[in-house]
């Protein structure tokens, strides 16, 4: 493929990760893909799979911050809320929900210094109204605590959708653009779950097309279930948008930081942090505490190669 150069238009304000600048060029849009240089060799940068959440949310944030710097655009982070060894549906999806806000909050300390530059999207109005006012379940808080996730904070926070009978119904009477929402201060966007409803994801592509892909703020989507999506969850005759988003949107995600578990038979997990490779490992009797890596590869396998063909045969 040729060289493809692109006209950077340096408008915005460096951003600052954990004291380490990294520039937000915003650039003109492109159908060309810039090759990222990767700030460590795959060979040094092989993390061991997290045995705890704190572990983890270190991990994520050290898996964004490196991904940021090499230029990504579009990040996911995706890990089970409900414990390290879980699949998704095992807790009740509020509180699924309700243990992502909570992880959120800690991911986004990275962001503290750009806090009013960084605007987090919750999947819907009532979602943010929640993360505002407190009484939802947090992970790893006490008996009783449900004080407001996101009650004193100078992120700026915001929704996906609004949910409404117009809405399921492909009707959006007082919807306001994003054009009209963002700010041009604006440099981050983060993404907080947007699994519940299919529209969610359809307004993140919203977002990215009318403002990211224009302006350059780069959009991270935390724990977004985007595996439903690869794997055709959605059949495409009944959700055509969706099937389209997944061909051509979701491929431009970088997986930044991802955890997928398997259970039954042939236990294990597909783990990655950036810039590292992809590891299937192996779970034994101590869950977390014993894992065993037994297959790495620099591009990411499918759940159904993951499951049926490397755990089956190790």
């Amino acid at each position: 493929m040729g060289t493809c150069l692109l006209s950077l238009q340096p408008v915005c304000q460096p951003l600052r990760v954990n004291e380490r600048s990294i520039s937000l060029e915003r650039a003109r849009p492109s159908r060309c893909r810039l090759t990222r240089r990767l700030t460590t060799s795959i060979s040094s940068s092989q993390q061991a799979f997290p045995r705890s959440y704190p572990e983890a949310i270190r991990q994520a944030q050290e898996s964004v911050k490196a991904a940021l710097q090499d230029g990504a655009k579009l990040l996911e982070v995706e890990f089970p809320p409900a414990s390290l060894e879980a699949v998704s549906g095992d807790a009740e999806g509020a509180n699924e929900m309700s243990y992502s806000m909570s992880f959120l909050r800690q991911f986004c300390r990275i962001f503290q210094d750009q806090a009013g530059t960084t605007r987090i999207f919750f999947p819907d109005d009532k979602e943010l109204q929640l993360a505002r006012s407190g009484s939802s379940k947090q992970q790893g808080g006490s008996d009783g605590d449900d004080g407001p996730v996101f009650g004193s904070t100078k992120f700026q926070l915001d929704f996906l959708t609004r949910p409404s009978i117009f809405g399921d119904i492909g009707l959006d009477f007082g919807k306001v653009k994003f054009p009209e929402r963002v700010k041009p201060s604006d440099q981050l966007f983060i993404c907080a779950y947007p699994h519940f409803n299919v529209q969610e994801f359809l307004e993140i592509q919203e977002l990215h097309r009318t403002v990211a892909s224009q302006q350059g703020q780069p959009i991270i989507v935390f724990n977004g279930e985007l595996d439903r999506m690869r794997g055709g969850y959605y059949p495409a005759l009944f959700y055509p948008k969706v099937a389209q988003a997944s061909r051509e949107f979701l491929p431009l995600f970088e997986r930044a930081f991802y955890i997928h578990n398997f259970k039954g038979s042939n236990p294990g997990a597909l783990f990655r942090a950036y810039p590292g490779p992809w590891q299937v490992l192996r779970r034994g009797s101590r869950g977390s505490d014993d894992m065993r890596v037994i297959h790495s590869q620099p591009e990411a396998p499918t759940l159904r190669e993951v499951s049926l063909d490397i755990l089956a045969s190790s």
